[in-house]
């Protein structure tokens, strides 16, 4: 069902009034005035009304009414259309919400489908800075990325958290199916992540090039941040995964240096028991004349060779840890 957010007028940095949505387009044209809408899960009602007042492209409202694309930056005369992504975890499922940004000369808007972090908080923090919000639509755009940028951020850190507890884990146990899986499960969840994050740092570089009306060169450098905190998502996140790769490898290295031990302890064993197997095994070939077979003390005197050759083995292969 759609829910209207926010719809307001914002003027020298200040906001002017709140608006329904059929007023937009008659507050937009008005010089250094701007519109800021904020949707959720619009239909394609919501969409069509706002196409007829703000002359947004007939790709884009395709483009919008399909959802489910990769993140992209389309540019259609002097506005544009954005695609973003924020991670949202549900019941240990990582979810992605579309966010779809219009903005052009007198108004941005914001259609956000699912339920990710309210874009309120961007309005909050962008009303309590008025020498900021009086650049105007290019400011609001800035807000809006950089706060779906920061939604990566906690993501990262809880699977950093996990990561760290399994390699704890892996030092701790062997590794197990259920261990490989979690860790598999989290690689997988760290690559979905890069591909909605690495197109971020195409869209930010191309914001700092765009020469349009409504976005001021002085902006840019703020972009530049946006994208400076995604290259060092994206830096993070190679981190993550060679975590994982290490946890597995960690976990490998383990299990290969257990298996090894315990070669090791049943080669040890094997070689004592193979002295006395030898000694009797000669014994039993049943020869007439063999040494000592007429000897008193013949039994108890190979028995005592058995006994001291064993115990020497033993203590041989205690000394070298095998045992």
């Amino acid at each position: 069902m759609t829910r209207v957010v926010a719809a307001a007028v914002y003027s020298h940095g200040k906001k002017v009034t709140d608006i329904t949505l059929d007023e937009g387009k008659d507050w937009a044209a008005k010089p250094e005035h701007f519109v800021w809408i904020g949707l959720h899960d619009p239909g394609s009602e919501e969409l069509l009304n706002l196409q007829k007042q703000f002359n947004l492209h007939a790709l884009a409202i395709e483009d919008a009414l399909l959802q489910h694309t990769r993140p992209k930056l389309e540019t259609f005369g002097d506005a544009l259309f954005m695609v973003l992504y924020s991670p949202v975890m549900e019941d240990d499922k990582l979810v992605f919400v579309e966010t779809q940004l219009f903005a052009g000369k007198g108004y941005v808007i914001s259609c956000r489908y699912g339920d990710s972090p309210s874009y309120g908080r961007v309005r909050q923090r962008a009303e309590a800075q008025p020498l900021m919000l009086e650049h105007g639509e290019d400011f609001v755009l800035y807000a809006l990325l950089s706060f779906v940028i920061e939604n990566y951020r906690p993501r990262l850190e809880e699977f950093n958290a996990k990561l760290e507890d399994m390699e704890q884990h892996v030092l701790r146990n062997p590794l197990s199916q259920d261990d490989v899986e979690r860790i598999q499960h989290m690689r997988r969840h760290l690559l979905r992540i890069r591909r909605y994050i690495a197109p971020m740092v195409e869209i930010c570089t191309e914001l700092q090039q765009l020469d349009f009306p409504f976005i001021d060169k002085h902006m840019r450098p703020y972009f530049r941040d946006v994208q400076i905190h995604v290259q060092r998502l994206m830096e993070d996140l190679t981190g993550l995964r060679e975590m994982a790769d290490h946890a597995i490898e960690i976990g490998l290295l383990l299990e290969s240096s257990r298996q090894s031990i315990t070669q090791r302890k049943f080669a040890a064993w094997a070689a004592i028991l193979a002295f006395p197997t030898a000694i009797a095994g000669i014994y039993g070939m049943n020869f007439q004349y063999m040494p000592e077979l007429t000897w008193h003390y013949g039994y108890a005197g190979v028995l005592s060779v058995i006994g001291v050759g064993c115990i020497g083995l033993y203590a041989n292969f205690r000394r070298m840890d095998w045992l």
